[in-house]
């Protein structure tokens, strides 16, 4: 980590999450730890050429969307349905000047969220594609399927990464154990 990353991402939080500690640490703590496992691959995988600092920067400002949305349990108390947070915040870091960042928040849902699957389930979130593109947006969005804000301390395994995804559709899985075989 170095200081103008650490500047970076910290500067955004400290702006939207000043008035809510508990939430603001499990957001330091649930992003950390995402940030984290996403290097690990960066490491596991020089022949990628992953881009270190903007790994941990998004990783850090992935879910910076969340205290917008109403989930109780996580300390969030916004009007918005929790699957909002990621377009939410996408719109955020955009008005921050954080157009690669705000891609990664809007496209970490699931394994990514198609059009057809927010037609198709009416979900509350714009009418467009959202699905990682670039291979950093795959990996921090790869990542995050491992740890949960509402257990934030136990990393998931494999089996209980896809069994949390299951319930998304075949796409859904078959796009993490796509991940799963290029990523570990």
């Amino acid at each position: 980590m170095t200081e103008k990353t650490d500047s970076l991402w910290m500067g955004v939080i400290d702006r939207y999450y000043s008035d809510n500690r508990p939430l603001r640490e499990l957001l330091l703590l649930h992003s950390r730890l995402v940030a984290d496992k996403a290097l690990k691959v960066a490491d596991m995988h020089p022949e990628l050429g992953l881009d270190r600092q903007f790994i941990e920067e998004a990783s850090m400002l992935h879910d910076i969307g969340i205290f917008m949305t109403d989930a109780a349990p996580i300390h969030c108390r916004g009007p918005y349905p929790y699957i909002c947070h990621g377009y939410l915040g996408a719109e955020l870091l955009a008005r921050e000047g954080l157009p690669r960042h705000a891609l990664v928040a809007e496209r970490h849902t699931g394994t990514g969220l198609t059009l057809a699957q927010i037609i198709e389930r009416d979900l509350p979130v714009p009418h467009r594609d959202m699905i990682p593109v670039s291979i950093e947006e795959k990996v921090i969005c790869f990542a995050d399927k491992f740890f949960s804000k509402t257990r934030p301390e136990r990393e998931k395994s494999v089996d209980e990464a896809a069994a949390s995804l299951s319930k998304f559709g075949e796409d859904t899985l078959l796009r993490f154990r796509c991940w799963c075989d290029r990523f570990l």
